[in-house]
């Protein structure tokens, strides 16, 4: 049994959420939503439990909700901070959920960031406060996979400039430790070929656009190598994400946040999904925000949340066989 949280109210997750159970009710996988009822049941039918045991059962005639309540009404497409309580109470519930045993993964509908920073958040996001969660802090490594690429930012949201100063050979190493280990136990690669972007124009051409290359990318891939690790590079990042180049690698290694998320985005918007690596638990999330400028329209496409689920339940499953 998989646990959706709730996301931000006034977004698209109580859209996209309907949705998503109209297209899996039958064939699953099932999930339970962890949020106020009166968000769904205008458009499906719901049905609140009193424990996540009794979903199961109900998940083919109605949307199995596990209850929290607003601070105040929603209105689609205008945010409120005085509900990021139950935002956050969502994410948090969900995680015990998984940790108790009684859900095999979390699935997180999306969140604003500024409306929960406004209620004293002090996270940029869901990664760090899951990894704080499970007692594994700045452990977190978030992934993006999609049906035709799948990447990793060693650095992931801070400003640019910020993003090359954190860059160090010991986080480049630990960013793909964690994420070979994803791929060998989440995703039953026996030995995944990690490619490994420069940060610079044509990959530093040899120290002519730039010395990080020479002083912190290559040093960390020679590391890795010496481990036994499949990995290759740095990459000139304008020609590493070509049909030809993406089938020589299972995931490609970036330098920054935008540097793996356009070319991802740019091939499977509709269908790639946010994986959280070096947790104890499984986590995915649509690759999308809250779309408030279309919340309350019906334009929302669930695809990206039912790609979420189903790679919820097969990593899910592939993590029990590892263990």
């Amino acid at each position: 049994m998989l646990v959706l949280t709730q996301g931000d109210p006034a977004g698209i997750g109580p859209e996209i959420t309907v949705k998503a159970w109209q297209a899996l009710r039958e064939s699953g996988p099932a999930f339970v939503f962890l949020g106020d009822p009166a968000l769904l049941e205008t458009e499906a039918p719901v049905r609140v439990l009193g424990n996540i045991y009794e979903a199961r059962t109900v998940f083919r005639d109605a949307i199995p909700v596990l209850p929290l309540s607003l601070a105040v009404p929603v209105t689609p497409g205008a945010p409120d901070s005085r509900n990021a309580g139950s935002v956050i109470d969502s994410i948090t519930q969900a995680v015990r959920l998984v940790q108790a045993g009684e859900a095999s993964a979390v699935v997180t509908n999306p969140i604003s960031k500024d409306v929960v920073k406004q209620a004293g958040f002090t996270h940029p996001g869901h990664t760090g406060y899951l990894a704080e969660l499970c007692g594994v802090p700045g452990q977190d490594v978030m992934m993006l996979a999609g049906p035709s690429l799948k990447v990793v930012p060693v650095t992931v949201h801070v400003a640019l400039r910020k993003a090359i100063e954190q860059l160090t050979p010991e986080l480049i190493i630990r960013t793909a430790r964690t994420t070979v280990q994803g791929l060998k136990r989440d995703f039953g690669l026996t030995n995944p070929r990690v490619a490994v972007a420069g940060l610079n124009p044509h990959a530093g051409e040899g120290g002519l656009m730039g010395r990080e290359e020479l002083d912190c990318i290559i040093p960390a891939i020679r590391t890795l190598q010496d481990e036994g690790m499949t990995i290759f590079g740095p990459l000139p990042p304008d020609t590493m994400f070509t049909p030809d180049a993406r089938a020589r690698y299972d995931v490609a290694l970036c330098m920054y946040h935008d540097q793996g998320l356009i070319p991802l985005k740019t091939l499977d918007m509709a269908e790639g999904v946010n994986i959280t690596l070096g947790l104890p638990i499984i986590r995915t999330s649509p690759d999308h925000g809250t779309a408030f400028d279309i919340a309350g329209t019906g334009q929302a496409d669930p695809s990206s949340l039912l790609a979420a689920l189903r790679l919820a339940a097969e990593l899910a499953e592939n993590r029990r066989k590892a263990s």
